[in-house]
This record gives structure tokens, C-alpha cells and sequence, in this order.
């Protein structure tokens, strides 16, 4: 990282996801819970872009497989990270990835207000669409599941509710990003 400002918005965001998954309700059809953590995931990469959205689920991450509690449900552990939701963790660092660098690419050449808040919640389903896939894939693996299986378990009890945390975190997401801009802690 190049400076404390970056340091300190990284741990910020990797602060706010291991917040947000504390709040884990279980299913019992299912080894993924609901829990908050695509809100600070997804938010985390249309603030910061995607060095630093990455850098802050890197972090999270980390802390998670060097035993700190952090995971969904206080869960931590490598054995986390190779179990039947790990692949969700690791999608989110892919995830921050992708969507950064989609608002990297569109949001800062709109011109528009609407089209660059567009351009946020585009480029967060697309993250989400990110999770998902590596979600299902180890899911699947793991558990020996089908692809229908690993669907149903893995992506169709969780889409409603991920499409409102979007929404939720895109909104959220374009106003601390323009209030950061017009501060100078971030670049457009």
C-alpha cells in the first residue's frame, strides 16, 4: 500500500466485513448461512476500486485462516477456507476484484449521476455473480454435489435477499464514494 490513508481505509472495510458476518442464520437444507458479508464485500470494492477492495478481502481472509473469528458465525480456520463454504470467501476477494475494476473502467467516465450509480449496481451483480460461482463450484466439490444441487444450495435460497443487499449497498456505496472523491481520500 502507498500510504497510511490506503492502510487505514483497507483495515476499515476488512473491519466492516468481519462486522457484517457475525450476523449468520443457518438453514438446515444448507452449509451456507445468510449472513451480511456480501453488503461489505461488494461496497468495499465500489469505494476503494479494486487494489484496495481486494487488499480488504485479503485481509479479511487472512484474519480468518490465522484463527481469528471472523468467518460466518464466528467461525475461523483453514478448515474454513477448504470447507463447503470456503469458496465463497475466496470468491470474495475475486469478486472486490471484478467489481473495482468494472467501476474503475465505467463509473468515472459517466458524466451522469444516474448512469454512474447504474454502472455501481451493474458492476456489483456481476460480483455477485462472481461469489457465486466459486461459492457453488467448491460447494460442489466438497460436498459431492451436482451442479443442480450445488444451485439450489448455494445460490437459490440467497438470491432475493442478495439482489436487496445490493440495492442497499450500491445506494450507500455511490454516496460514500462521492463524499471520499470530493475529500480527496480516494481517487475518482
Amino acid at each position: 500500500m502507498k500510504n497510511v490513508k490506503e492502510l487505514v481505509l483497507v483495515s476499515l472495510f476488512a473491519a466492516i466485513t468481519c462486522i457484517l458476518s457475525i450476523v449468520s442464520i443457518p438453514l438446515p437444507f444448507t452449509p451456507v448461512p445468510i449472513t451480511l458479508q456480501l453488503l461489505a464485500v461488494t461496497m468495499s470494492s465500489a469505494v476503494l476500486g479494486k487494489r484496495l477492495g481486494f487488499y480488504s478481502q485479503a485481509v479479511y481472509t487472512l484474519l480468518g485462516a490465522v484463527g481469528l473469528p471472523v468467518f460466518a458465525g464466528g467461525k475461523a480456520g483453514f478448515s474454513v477456507l477448504l470447507g463447503p463454504t470456503g469458496g465463497y470467501i475466496f470468491g470474495f476477494m475475486a469478486s472486490a476484484f471484478v467489481i473495482g475494476w468494472l467501476i474503475e473502467i465505467f463509473a468515472s467516465k459517466q458524466q451522469n449521476p444516474k448512469a454512474e450509480y447504474l454502472t455501481i449496481l451493474f458492476s456489483m451483480v456481476a460480483g455477485l455473480l462472481v461469489i457465486y460461482t466459486f461459492g457453488v463450484i467448491q460447494l460442489m466439490l466438497v460436498a459431492k454435489l451436482s451442479l443442480i444441487q450445488g444451485l439450489l444450495g448455494g445460490v437459490t435460497p440467497f438470491i432475493l435477499a442478495d439482489i436487496i443487499k445490493i440495492a442497499l449497498g450500491s445506494s450507500v456505496a455511490y454516496s460514500v464514494r462521492k463524499s471520499l472523491i470530493k475529500s480527496s481520500l480516494i481517487l475518482s
